[in-house]
C-alpha cells in the first residue's frame, strides 16, 4: 500500500514542478495532469504527479498527515 502525503507547488515548469513539504523541495514530472497553478497541492508516485488537489483541500488533508504523524511520534 502507498500512502501519498500532498505536496504544494511551488515553481511550475514545461512539463516539471518543484513541490515542497516541510522544507524539503522536490522536482517531479506533471506530464500527467492539466492545469496544475501555483499554490495547488499535488500527490507524487515515483516521481510523477498523479493527482491534483486545490488549496483548501490539500492542506486540510496535509493536516490530518501531521495529526497522524504526530500520534504515531507520541506527541499527543
Amino acid at each position: 500500500m502507498c500512502i501519498a502525503v500532498p505536496l504544494k507547488v511551488i515553481e511550475l515548469h514545461e512539463d516539471e514542478a518543484i513541490v515542497c513539504y516541510k522544507g524539503v523541495s522536490i522536482q517531479v514530472n506533471m506530464s500527467l495532469l492539466e492545469e496544475v497553478k501555483l499554490g495547488d497541492y499535488v500527490l507524487v508516485h515515483a516521481g510523477c504527479a498523479i493527482e491534483k488537489m486545490d488549496k483548501i483541500q490539500g492542506e486540510k488533508t496535509k493536516e490530518l498527515f501531521e495529526q497522524i504523524f504526530s500520534i504515531e511520534d507520541g506527541e499527543l
